[in-house]
């Protein structure tokens, strides 16, 4: 006797053994002891009745949803409903009814907030200028040169990286003395020594704005 059972197609009417799901010999699918079932007439079925369940819960659900807050308002003594006062001690309708003309609540005016203006910081201005030989200052702000000697000189202005429009401007006091010619940003310039007058000194000015630097340039005699 074998342990596995053996079950009957429903399609071709012959036997196979029960641990198969479809008949070996006509492919049909076994559903309970034998019966067969086409593929796709389960899953159609299924969705049938899918469909109709889903009515009877839109429905069930739009009775109870139309009817339960009815029932409620019904379920209230008429009692309840008269003898309710305002919430908060507030006068209910049949006194706002006796109030003549009541005005508009006056809200208390906000506090005028102060804001203090901000007045815009004053842009840096230059402040000093030195006159330089070699990259340190003359001292005493006076040198002596020989004729015809040409001497470099530049020009340091404080405060550091201060940014002005004003033309920087170098002069000689005596041109028979020396002449200077300053480069193209005139932070530098040069003084040629002339000595042909018969001064042996003068002045050189460096202006920047309301600025000014002055040195005695002399020329020494051989």
């Amino acid at each position: 006797m074998s342990i596995i059972s053996e079950v009957k197609c429903a399609r071709c009417d012959r036997k196979y053994s029960g641990v198969r799901s479809r008949c070996p010999y006509c492919g049909a699918r076994r559903i309970g002891s034998g019966k067969y079932s086409e593929e796709g007439d389960n899953s159609r079925g299924k969705m049938i009745i899918g469909v109709l369940i889903l009515g009877v819960l839109v429905v069930a659900a739009a009775v109870l949803l139309f009817t339960q807050p009815r029932a409620d308002e019904d379920n209230v003594p008429e009692n309840m409903i008269e003898e309710t006062e305002s919430p908060s001690g507030l006068p209910n309708e049949e006194d706002n009814l006796s109030l003549t003309n009541p005005g508009p609540p006056v809200l208390p005016s906000p506090d005028p907030v102060e804001t203090e203006s901000e007045s815009p910081s004053p842009s840096p201005k230059v402040e000093s200028v030195v006159i330089l030989y070699a990259k340190y200052p003359i001292p005493d702000n006076e040198f002596s040169t020989d004729v015809g000697d040409k001497t470099p000189l530049t020009l340091r202005i404080e405060p550091a990286g201060v940014e002005f429009d004003d033309e920087i401007i170098w002069e000689s006091s005596d041109k028979s003395v020396f002449e200077v010619v300053k480069d193209v940003d005139g932070t530098s310039a040069q003084v040629t020594s002339i000595g042909s007058g018969s001064a042996r000194m003068a002045t050189l000015t460096v202006t920047v704005g309301d600025i000014k630097a002055e040195c005695i340039v002399r020329i020494r005699t051989k």
